[in-house]
């Protein structure tokens, strides 16, 4: 399974950006797939930001970024969103997105062990 993440960049506070996470793999079952976002700022431990299972749509979001920040999918482009609106300084990190492969308990999707995969992140600077 690869996932590839794009989208970061340099913005002001209360600017917006589209982070993608585009997932492939030959032996992906989608059915089960569920993809998270994280995040990692300097001197920090990671931190969960979001969640969404493939096969029904249902999102989960972390505390600091609920009303701002929304996941989404594209089945047709194999490809997870993460729409950030009314950013702010602390939300620069990096961001990783990651692939939990198996069924597994939904309320847990927000610990980093449920993950299987990690893709190579993408830097997000909000300057204020």
């Amino acid at each position: 399974v690869q996932l590839q993440a794009s989208g970061g960049g340099l913005v002001q506070a209360g600017g917006s950006l589209r982070l993608s996470c585009v997932v492939a793999g030959s032996t992906l079952t989608f059915s089960m797939l569920a993809i998270g976002w994280f995040r990692q700022a300097p001197g920090k431990e990671r931190e969960f930001v979001a969640a969404i299972s493939w096969s029904s749509g249902s999102t989960y979001y972390g505390d600091s970024v609920k009303g701002r920040f929304t996941i989404s999918r594209d089945n047709a482009k194999n490809t997870v969103y993460l729409q950030m609106n009314n950013l702010k300084s602390e939300d620069t990190a990096v961001y990783f997105c990651a692939a939990r492969i198996s069924d597994g308990t939904w309320s847990e999707i927000y610990r980093n062990y449920e993950y299987d995969y990690w893709g190579q992140g993408t830097l997000v600077t909000v300057s204020s």
